[in-house]
């Protein structure tokens, strides 16, 4: 029996890395389930896996087991709505590239994603990436942007993933950690992996003209070994980022600004829609709690996956 981490998913194949840096392709037999989850992938990338030898010469093996997950970061299933799909897991980092124009990202991705990540305990920074696009009045609609989500505890960084420079302070703090790339497609990924480790050279394509939107390059995750250690996830772009398996009681919970007044509420079952006395609903009122925010928990507990919110208070 062998161990190994996941560094690629192909759908019925995966490329599992040892301790030996050997890679060896494997599959699963039969019908695996990991207890608690209903993904469409049993195995994802980032896993630790034990695997038995089909064929040594060939490096073909059969994954028997996977080790328990310290963390896992999930979406929507792309044909099958009520059924998850597992992008990465055991993440030390979530980098989300966010991009104000050419695409542009609606806070209602953004804040699907930060639940997400708040559910499994996963660290996270905004990077604001294309800042070179934005004209003066873009460049205040950045700042206004970001201190929504700084004021509630989030780190947020403006680089440009085609500058060097801008992006050398990554190069030094993902030594050592497994880290992940998230966000829609054409936000600019692949460019900043190929910025962190050129020789991955990882295809990047340019930006629709017609609908200013990215055009698919990554179509599986994959998880790239950096040479000074740890290592990039590069994940395929999200286009919208549902949730599952959440419980509409426990929704606030996720929401920084809303989980330290939770206690000052009337009702302890208080939801934050129509209840009296709600402490959450009179810190929208007095511009503690961000609009956008709170209208987005609001099509979360509803599950309304609309995602074209944008409001004045921007700019």
């Amino acid at each position: 029996m062998k161990k190994g981490v996941v560094i690629k998913s192909t759908g019925s194949w995966y490329k599992i890395l040892t301790d030996t840096e050997t890679l060896w392709n494997c599959k699963i037999k039969g019908k695996m389930r990991i207890k608690g989850i209903k993904s469409t992938n049993p195995v994802a990338v980032g896993d630790n896996v034990e695997f038995k030898i089909e064929d040594e010469d060939k490096l073909i093996g059969v994954i028997t087991k996977v080790q328990e997950r310290k963390n896992y970061i999930v979406r929507k299933s792309i044909n099958l709505s009520k059924r998850t799909h597992i992008l990465a897991a055991n993440i030390d980092h979530v980098y989300l590239l966010v991009t104000l124009v050419a695409p542009e990202t609606h806070t209602g991705f953004i804040d699907r994603f930060l639940v997400t990540t708040e559910a499994y305990h996963i660290p996270v920074t905004l990077l604001f990436n294309k800042i070179d696009l934005l004209d003066e009045s873009g460049v205040q609609y950045l700042e206004n942007f970001k201190s929504v989500y700084q004021k509630i505890g989030y780190r947020c960084v403006n680089i440009s993933a085609t500058n060097p420079n801008s992006v050398q302070f990554l190069k030094d703090e993902i030594v050592g950690k497994k880290v992940m790339f998230g966000g829609h497609s054409g936000v600019g990924k692949s460019t900043l992996v190929n910025a962190l480790e050129p020789n991955l050279n990882l295809k990047t394509k340019q930006i629709s003209e017609s609908h200013l939107q990215g055009q698919h390059t990554t179509t599986f995750a994959e998880m790239f070994p950096l040479k000074n250690g740890g290592y990039i996830i590069d994940t395929p772009g999200i286009k919208a980022f549902g949730l599952i398996d959440f419980d509409k009681k426990e929704l606030s919970h996720y929401f920084p600004e809303m989980r330290v007044l939770l206690n000052n509420c009337k009702f302890n079952n208080c939801q934050h829609i129509n209840e009296p006395h709600c402490a959450i609903k009179q810190a929208v009122e007095e511009g503690k709690i961000n609009e956008s925010r709170y209208y987005n928990y609001l099509m979360m507990h509803s599950d309304d996956e609309n995602e074209t919110f944008r409001k004045d208070i921007y700019k």
